[in-house]
């Protein structure tokens, strides 16, 4: 049976051990995920990394409250505050999903509207969010008028207006050509040492898990299953010229290799 519960302050803010997912349908059932074991501390950015349909994003909906895991346990939260999903997670796509009759700052502000929260401070809160991802100015565009990259900042903004404990982002650059994606990546890390929450990172890009992630978790092929989990020894702030050293090279050979990609 599976088990959800808060952790202690003296553990990690997210614990995941031996957890399973099975979908039932029509008399039948799929293994998406098999066995995944790994913690989180409070703050990191923990990207997870595996092939497509390899079961990550319903990982992340497990950790997001969308979805009931079948096995294990899964504990997030720490000290003496409950964490409720609907108000402490705030979630990224692979496309942005920003309404199109929204401006900008609307857009951002949507999280709050629906939780209720006092609309003057989630104002100022939405403009000073839109200052750290660089899109003051354009706060009353719509969104056909900015670019892709653009679009996915103001998203990240969105995820972060009603001040969640935990960021889940499911393959949020994976729509963006090459150089936006480097770019995004970059912006990412600067707005996480600047929001200082606890970030999982879905991407099925080994050189992205590595360059943004504080730790690295492998995931197999669908069903999902732990080949591994390591952390990242690179210093912050990290540039796209680290990607050059021995040390990344190391790192992405590590997770190649244990994605029998070698």
């Amino acid at each position: 049976m599976a088990m959800m519960e808060r952790t202690p302050g003296n553990e990690p803010f997210i614990h995941l051990a031996g957890v399973r997912m099975v979908f039932r349908s029509r008399g039948q059932e799929f293994l998406a995920v098999s066995d995944v074991t790994f913690d989180v501390d409070e703050g990191e950015l923990v990207s997870i990394v595996g092939p497509s349909g390899c079961g990550k994003t319903t990982l992340l909906k497990i950790l997001a409250g969308l979805y009931t895991h079948t096995d294990g346990v899964v504990r997030i939260g720490s000290g003496a505050t409950a964490f409720d999903p609907g108000r402490d997670v705030g979630m990224v796509f692979q496309q942005a999903l920003l309404l199109k009759w929204r401006r900008i700052v609307d857009n951002v502000l949507l999280p709050a509207e629906i939780l209720g929260l006092p609309a003057k401070a989630s104002r100022e809160r939405a403009m000073d969010l839109l200052d750290m991802v660089g899109l003051v100015g354009f706060e009353d565009k719509y969104p056909y008028e900015l670019s892709g990259g653009m679009q996915q900042r103001a998203a990240i903004a969105r995820a972060l207006v009603h001040d969640p404990k935990l960021i889940l982002m499911d393959e949020p650059f994976g729509a963006l050509d090459a150089l936006t994606r480097e770019k995004m990546n970059l912006e990412l890390l600067g707005i996480w040492r600047k929001a200082k929450k606890t970030i999982i990172f879905v991407t099925h890009g080994i050189t992205e898990a590595v360059f943004l992630g504080t730790k690295v978790v492998v995931l197999t092929a669908g069903p999902a299953r732990m080949a591994d989990e390591f952390e990242i020894a690179l210093p912050h702030p990290r540039h796209l010229d680290i990607k050059t050293e021995k040390g990344f090279g190391d790192y992405t050979r590590r997770a190649y290799k244990l994605l029998g990609m070698e």
